[in-house]
């Protein structure tokens, strides 16, 4: 477990303030994804399983609800007070919304300037091929 507190580790020093919106997010899904829960952010929210369910998916719900609770907390534990306190009622899936909707213009010109910048690359003739092909895959990862 020393590699997940050394992941988490990451958001304490980049919590999210909202013009860092895009940056604070990749890292929530890197830590998530390490800590085998980032699923709970792939779609809408489970329903409770009726009274008549087997117990195995009712144990899927259970589950299901203890990861997203985790990724609520984790995302809590990240952010600014004030972006807390707006966000402490509000689960995983609902924050991330939200914060999109707050912070979309942010997002735009930020995709804009690594578009740009990521067009604006070019090679010149005699330089070498690797750091270019690097920075180039480091612009595509950062629009992704």
């Amino acid at each position: 477990m020393a590699i997940g507190l050394s992941l988490r580790s990451i958001l304490d020093a980049n919590k999210l303030t909202g013009p860092n919106f895009i940056d604070w997010f990749c890292n929530i899904k890197i830590i998530l994804k390490q800590e085998k829960k980032a699923y709970v952010l792939d779609g809408p929210v489970l329903e409770e399983p009726s009274d008549d369910a087997t117990n195995e998916e009712k144990e899927v719900y259970r589950v299901y609800m203890d990861d997203l609770d985790q990724a609520t907390s984790v995302m809590l534990a990240s952010m600014a007070p004030n972006l807390q306190e707006q966000h402490e009622a509000m689960n995983a899936l609902d924050i991330i919304l939200n914060l999109k909707e707050m912070f979309d213009k942010e997002s735009c010109t930020k995709r804009f300037d690594i578009s740009r910048e990521l067009f604006r690359g070019q090679m010149f003739e005699e330089s070498p091929l690797r750091p270019h092909v690097l920075k180039t895959i480091g612009y595509l990862i950062r629009l992704e």
